[in-house]
């Protein structure tokens, strides 16, 4: 006979959102359990955000010490050719997402949160089977958290398989190809693309819009292409992806101008977006409203169905693993009582590629034709830190946005070595609805790269120091 089981709380899916809530729903006393059919930590965790930073990081050691060993070295380094064991680098970031990976199933375990391992299927809204190493499992609830993420976007014309791969293969090559075909100019295709061209793969890019990181302005992404086009990768703007080439390689094209070419690929990633993961789950059992691909939810990530919540990728944009973190953390206390309503004023995203963007609150786009916004920039050039770090010569800046009548700050951006740093404090700013001369008014640590926000201020008002 199947186990059975009831709790408050049934949450469906252990990746930042899903785990955050369970431990939140512990620390709240009450019960829960937590299903996952893959690993603790989800996408972000172990096979997302978290994996594609050490790669990333591992990359830029070898673009320093490979700097070195070139002619002249550099800022009087010299060193030898460096070698790259891809397989021994992937190593190194499993163990990496091993111990985060732990660390989440301690923290649930301290939480009080059962963890059932398997996949779920509901049969109606408060009831799932969990089927089991050791067999099924049926899960009542009171509450449930649906959590199930996002996955990869596959083009009908090149599925994944192969020579054909997601991010999530990507990150697990046992070798660098040689030659890399990046389907997507979004920021995961650059940031890995990026990184396989540090170490050492010739990276063709191909992307059907007009230019690269279309959903940021182009003030922010020039000093992103410039890197791009110095360091050799090729960029094929305003094409499509046909499928693969002869005989099944490389990958056909089609130009901006119509010409038809077969690019060399010894590995192709598709990057072209991800979606919500609503099949196989049975959330057509449950009888909630959507809205378009995404569940629909309101201001407390409630469902149409009574005590059904919904988190995270799952519910729409941005899909970030902090807004999943934020809105699982919220709905647990909203169930054990307290009063709670998800109304960020900003959810600052940062883009890994290099330089690294960084954009919180309102940006260029958003406020075109208005003449009541105020717009000042500061370049990392006249920073003293960034020279320091060899951080000023990529065209980087940090932009401010405000109100001019009252100075209110509308949005924050930067474009610049380690920006993603300065991220927390622009989000920062502006929940706390600052002003211009709340920012100019506080004395910042020099020499940092966070001067460069403050000397955009002081330039939104018209007295830049460094200037």
């Amino acid at each position: 006979m199947a186990e059975k089981l009831s709790t408050k709380v049934l949450i469906v899916g252990a990746g930042t959102g899903g785990y955050v809530a369970a431990i939140r729903c512990g620390q709240l006393g009450l019960d829960t359990v937590i299903v996952e059919a893959d690993r603790l930590g989800g996408t972000c965790l172990i096979r997302g955000c978290i994996p594609s930073k050490a790669m990333i990081h591992a990359a830029s050691k070898y673009e320093t010490v490979a700097k070195a060993a070139s002619a002249g070295g550099t800022l009087g380094i010299t060193a030898q050719a460096p070698k790259l064991d891809l397989a021994q680098t992937v190593a190194w970031k499993d163990g990496i997402v091993d111990k985060l990976n732990g660390g989440v199933g301690g923290l649930l375990k301290r939480a009080k949160a059962k963890v059932l391992t398997g996949w779920a299927t509901f049969t109606d809204a408060k009831t799932c089977v969990v089927k089991t190493a050791d067999g099924d499992v049926t899960v009542s609830a009171e509450h449930v958290i649906l959590a199930t993420g996002s996955e990869p976007v596959e083009l009908p014309f090149l599925k994944f398989g192969g020579d054909v791969i997601s991010s999530t293969e990507a990150l697990s090559l046992d070798k660098v190809p040689a030659n890399l075909v990046v389907v997507g100019a979004g920021y995961i295709g650059l940031e890995l693309g990026i990184a396989f061209a540090k170490m050492g793969a010739k990276v063709t890019v191909v992307e059907a819009q007009e230019r690269i990181l279309p959903l940021y302005d182009k003030a922010l992404t020039d000093p992103v292409r410039k890197w791009l086009e110095k360091h050799g990768v090729v960029l094929h703007l305003g094409a499509k992806a046909k499928g693969l080439g002869e005989g099944g390689k490389g990958l056909a094209i089609e130009t901006k101008d119509g010409q038809a070419l077969t690019l060399p690929a010894d590995k192709i990633l598709v990057t072209v977006g991800r979606r919500p993961r609503t099949k196989g789950w049975g959330l057509e059992a449950m009888g909630v409203d959507m809205n378009g691909p995404f569940v629909k939810i309101d201001d407390q990530c409630k469902t149409s169905m009574r005590n059904v919540w919904a988190i995270g990728d799952l519910v729409g944009e941005p899909m970030l693993a902090h807004k999943g973190s934020a809105q699982g953390e919220m709905v647990a206390e909203i169930i054990a009582g307290k009063r709670r309503s998800f109304d960020p004023v900003a959810i600052a995203a940062v883009c890994f590629t290099e330089p690294e963007i960084v954009s919180a609150g309102l940006g260029p786009n958003d406020v075109e034709g208005r003449d009541d916004v105020i717009t000042a920039v500061f370049p990392f050039s006249a920073i003293g830190r960034a020279l320091a770090i060899e951080a000023a010569e990529d065209g980087g800046f940090v932009r401010v946005l405000a109100r001019k009548d009252d100075h209110r700050i509308l949005g924050v951006q930067a474009v610049g070595q380690h920006v993603s740093e300065l991220s927390n404090a622009f989000a920062g700013w502006l929940e706390m609805g600052a002003v211009l001369e709340d920012v100019a008014g506080t004395i910042h640590v020099h020499p940092t790269l966070g001067e460069a926000f403050h000397e955009a201020v002081l330039r939104a008002l018209g007295h830049a120091i460094h200037i």
